[in-house]
């Protein structure tokens, strides 16, 4: 029997696109990048080609590592009079109504296919041109529009999406009504532009033609991206955090990256407390991610004040800390025993499109949440602030797992609890996943909302707290959407995907 793969993907397409790089005679990676580029080109809104993305790969036999592909700050060379414009100011009632910045100037420099050929040159086992190939035909034939895109669209359609021409066939019915889902869209210049990487390389994104359109593009209509920023842009491969849960060794996101250093302090907490109790989940979230906003997110030196984060818990507990949007995530898992975890974020999405390539725009310059320090206040090649931690574990008895989530600030959160309840108190990987979840919004200053699901106990903690609350419903989107799959120490093969939003999960035979 050959090589097996189990993908948690994010819809049918991009789980199905798993399937087709391991009939190709892929692993567990080629799996995870087929999936996430096809979700890249199937999600309009969500998640897209010119995006960020971090690849954590714990390979069989070796010992795990992060590719870091997050965006950077752009303008190598750039007059200061430029930086500040580009800018259109959008407010939106998702996630409870927000006010982002789309257009040319919210675009930062894209990382996410850069770190995705990394990781297969160093991983892969499929050629590259078959590991894209399912997203090629999917843009070129068509691809049916997904619940978690179109919900996103029916929202942000017009004030997001709606002032370029170019992404408007993308996003909109002949009708001008945003499209629905299960309509059925083509991409024909993506479907070339794919195949164009997929002969040339990750490289030819930022070099060549299509590097040279990007930079067009960018200089034409008031954006920052320049030929030098693309040119200049790498994929790092980074040492992963590493946290013991139980039996489990997790490697998570390191430093500079936010998410993981803040998920490694919550599970650490939860460790030492030797306890699930819904009152000290909330309290945990509520100091660290208070912490968050006074420190990293107005953070100069993201790397430095990560590590400075984790010395400081690990040396005096959460006492020794100071008080007072959009993602797609795809997990795979092999049978040699090689896990493979990707998060990709394109932001809210700028709205743009650049001409004749089917590639939509990040808007990560344009995130609030992302660029507290203020619009363009960072210097050229600075990597930007990301909530992303895709994470892979093993266990003692040979188990390996990839787990990660969409969700902005919530996938720290929404990992903290799914880890805890799997790899602490041994709950079923799909069982932890639908169980209901929490999470501490921080307001102004010290001041809190508790953002919640239905769910008894956990109401009655948040009141015996005496902290204010916000119910979701029973199962929300806005909490994120937790894809695993793993390894059992039998062999066994599974994934388990989300019921919060649209998901998929495959097991090859």
């Amino acid at each position: 029997m050959g090589r097996r793969v189990a993908v948690a993907a994010t819809g049918p397409v991009s789980a199905d696109a798993g399937m087709a790089a391991a009939a190709a005679g892929g692993n567990a990676v080629d799996a995870a990048i087929a999936a996430m580029v096809a979700a890249m080109t199937t999600e309009p809104g969500i998640v897209s080609v010119l995006g960020g993305a971090f690849v954590t790969v714990w390979p069989a036999g070796g010992e795990p590592e992060v590719v870091d592909g997050n965006v950077e700050m752009p303008g190598r060379g750039l007059p200061r009079e430029r930086f500040g414009t580009g800018l259109r100011e959008v407010t939106t009632s998702y996630g409870g109504g927000l006010t982002l910045y789309a257009g040319h100037g919210s675009v930062a420099t894209p990382g996410a296919f850069a770190a995705l050929g990394v990781a297969h040159d160093r991983h892969g086992t499929a050629p590259w041109r078959e590991v894209l190939a399912p997203s090629v035909a999917a843009a070129r034939d068509g691809y049916a529009v997904g619940v978690a895109a179109a919900s996103y669209l029916a929202l942000t359609g017009e004030s997001v999406f709606g002032w370029d021409p170019h992404t408007r066939p993308l996003v909109r019915r002949a009708d001008g009504s945003p499209v629905q889902a299960g309509d059925v869209v083509p991409n024909p210049d993506l479907a070339t532009t794919l195949e164009h990487i997929g002969a040339e390389g990750a490289r030819s994104l930022y070099t060549g033609d299509l590097g040279a359109r990007i930079a067009a593009d960018m200089d034409e209509r008031g954006g920052l991206v320049t030929a030098g920023d693309l040119a200049a842009y790498r994929a790092q491969v980074r040492t992963p955090l590493r946290i013991r849960l139980g039996d489990w060794d997790l490697a998570t996101n390191p430093p500079p990256s936010v998410g993981g250093p803040m998920l490694a302090v919550m599970l650490g907490e939860l460790v030492a407390a030797q306890g699930w109790d819904w009152a000290r989940v909330v309290e945990v979230q509520r100091r660290v991610l208070t912490y968050r906003t006074r420190v990293h997110d107005l953070s100069t030196d993201l790397e430095e004040d990560g590590y400075a984060l984790l010395e400081a818990v690990e040396r005096h507990g959460l006492a020794g800390l100071p008080t007072s949007s959009s993602t797609a995530h795809v997990s795979a898992a092999d049978s040699d025993g090689t896990v493979c975890a990707i998060t990709a974020s394109s932001g809210y999405g700028s709205g743009a499109t650049v001409p004749g390539t089917g590639m939509m725009l990040n808007n990560c310059l344009g995130e609030p949440e992302l660029n507290r320090l203020g619009l363009h206040a960072l210097e050229p090649g600075t990597r930007l602030a990301s909530n992303m931690a895709p994470s892979v574990a093993r266990a003692g008895d040979g188990s390996v797992l990839a787990v990660g989530s969409p969700g902005a600030d919530r996938i720290t959160t929404a990992l903290m609890q799914v880890l805890a309840r799997h790899c602490l108190h041994g709950d079923p990987v799909q069982e932890a996943i639908d169980a209901p979840r929490v999470h501490v919004r921080v307001l102004d200053g010290d001041d809190v909302q508790v953002d919640h699901e239905d769910d008894e106990a956990l109401v009655a903690a948040i009141e015996g707290l005496g902290l204010p609350a916000y119910s979701h419903g029973p199962r929300s989107m806005f909490f994120g959407g937790v894809g695993a799959a793993w390894r059992g120490g039998d062999g066994t093969l599974a994934a388990a995907g989300d019921p919060r939003r649209e998901a998929a999960t495959r097991v090859s035979a």
